[in-house]
């Protein structure tokens, strides 16, 4: 079982793509977070894996994530348990955090990967050139194949892992202020190119907007940005430092989101 949280698809990908290799289920953090019946309890056949694929979020899991592994009790046979961070650059100590959460719900971290994925996050940077988007896409797909050798033969390994420069301040003081400055929806508005589509509803994981006529945003927010980057008319902005900075989604993100959705 794999346990995946994506905004625009990189997450998703790679959950995807591992899924596939070990022949694993795919499950929606966001979904499984949200399902008022859900008791959090998942037995796992023998032999099945635990799988956590996630973006990085200045420099450490997503919240939600964090939060979820909290809820979750496994029971059956003690599985193998492994870890992917995609990032843009580097995950700092987010590998470090999201293994003491684990660890606090009874669960070991056996493997741990990061993966640098292109840029999305555009309230701070712009979007990788379409040159370096391909390049990052191909190198990813390299370390696919390094990642599940080691998942296939159950081996314990972190070799993969992009921490960067001054992990300790980025992972600690900086992700506080993000989680408690940064998520804020006050900035987020649709311009006169808005068609009421109602995308950014849709994909919203904390389910957050509400299209009518056009969109508008509660409080509750984890600056996913999938309500910026996939709108298709452009029209979503975050106050005026977005108005002429690219989109970026994964370019696999309607096909598998099909997929999983069968």
């Amino acid at each position: 079982m794999i346990f995946y949280f994506t905004g625009t698809g990189n997450s998703l990908y790679i959950a995807s793509a591992i899924a596939k290799s070990q022949g694993e289920t795919l499950t929606s953090v966001a979904a499984e977070f949200y399902n008022k019946e859900n008791d959090f309890n998942y037995r796992l056949a023998p032999g099945e894996m635990l799988g956590f694929v996630y973006p990085v979020y200045a420099w450490a899991p997503p919240k939600m994530v964090l939060d979820f592994i909290k809820r979750i009790k496994i029971t059956g046979e003690k599985p193998y348990v492994f870890s992917v961070a995609t990032c843009g650059e580097e995950e700092g100590k987010t590998t470090e955090i999201l293994e003491k959460q684990l660890k606090a719900s009874g669960l070991k971290l056996d493997s741990a990967f990061s993966v640098a994925m292109p840029n999305n996050y555009i309230i701070g940077f712009d979007v990788d050139s379409p040159e370096k988007e391909q390049e990052t896409l191909a190198a990813a797909e390299k370390a696919l194949g390094k990642i599940n050798s080691v998942l296939s033969e159950r081996r314990r390994d972190r070799s993969m892992l992009l921490p960067g420069g001054l992990a300790g301040i980025k992972s600690g003081l900086i992700n506080y202020g993000f989680n408690h400055f940064a998520m804020n929806t006050k900035k987020f508005y649709a311009d006169e190119n808005c068609t009421a589509c109602g995308l950014c509803e849709k994909v919203c994981p904390v389910h957050s907007i509400h299209v009518k006529g056009k969109p508008a945003w509660e409080k509750n927010c984890t600056m996913c940005l999938a309500c910026i980057n996939r709108c298709p008319a452009r029209s979503i902005q975050y106050g005026n430092g977005t108005v002429k900075k690219g989109r970026y989604y994964h370019p696999q993100i309607g096909e598998l989101e099909n997929e999983v959705s069968r």
